[in-house]
């Protein structure tokens, strides 16, 4: 069996591989941290898997293209696109604003949004050639939207417009390929206790560990769920409050330690 996993050198890409990693498997892990990328490799390979690394920026469309569509690799049984990045506002200006920086909100849709289109089209494409499993499965997809992509939350836009963009073309997307025998399902979870939110200095609620996650979302994928949300209470509470009127939306979210000026860090 052949997997394929971005953002695999930290965080959520980093569990699941290790989740994954057993005799008669195969992955194909990809990240521009080569480093720490060898680090995921070398501890899926002591729990028996096969894997090869490719160092790819996901905003590269033809280096992930060529990768993904790689005749080589006899068969894409599994995808999980888990590249991406986060972060808030940066410290007030000299008159007391703070917006988020232009170069950031671009680099925030190119890597959690385009990064994740590159991963995914070309993934679908190729699944749609290949002959059905004995389930009728040509191939199963998953994304890492947010939980962040169900408000519109002052102290990150582009992240949480970012994740609902995401989020929403893979929901949406999911009946017709399926379809076509191919599983898609979006992750909207909370704070997973990875390098991605290691520098937040406030509270976050719902804190799970990578191990745990990785858990969650395989047994989701597995069960060709549209969409897996985790906590469960995170997930409700956000949605209800976005129900609401943006002015009094404000009024919570805008009290909120995370949505003050640096409040996150601006990486």
């Amino acid at each position: 069996m052949n997997i394929f996993i971005t953002g695999a050198a930290s965080g959520i890409g980093q569990a699941l591989a290790f989740r994954i990693s057993r005799p008669g498997i195969t992955l194909h892990l990809c990240d521009i941290n080569t480093e720490a990328l060898e680090l995921t490799a070398q501890e899926s390979r002591t729990r028996g898997a096969r894997v090869t690394c490719h160092p790819i920026d996901v905003r590269n469309r033809e280096s992930m293209e060529d990768w993904l569509m790689d005749q080589n690799i006899p068969r894409m049984d599994m995808l999980f696109a888990c590249a991406g990045i986060t972060g808030g506002r940066p410290p007030a200006d000299l008159d007391g604003i703070s917006i988020e920086r232009e170069e950031r909100v671009r680099e925030m849709f190119d890597i959690n949004l385009n990064g994740a289109l590159n991963t995914l089209l070309p993934a679908i494409r190729r699944m749609r050639t290949q002959s059905p499993d004995s389930r009728g499965m040509r191939g199963r997809i998953t994304v890492m939207a947010s939980v962040a992509g169900f408000v519109a939350y002052p102290g990150t836009p582009s992240y949480s417009a970012s994740k609902s963009a995401l989020d929403r073309f893979a929901v949406s997307a999911a009946p017709a390929l399926a379809q076509a025998g191919i599983s898609l399902t979006s992750v909207c979870c909370g704070f997973v206790d990875s390098p991605m939110v290691a520098r937040n200095r406030f509270p976050m609620p719902g804190l799970v560990s990578p191990a745990d996650a990785a858990q969650r979302i395989l047994r989701g994928t597995l069960r060709g769920d549209r969409r897996v949300i985790f906590p469960r209470w995170l997930v409700f509470g956000s949605r209800l409050v976005d129900l609401l009127p943006p002015r009094l939306m404000e009024l919570y979210y805008c009290r909120q330690p995370s949505a003050q000026p640096a409040g996150m860090p601006d990486f």
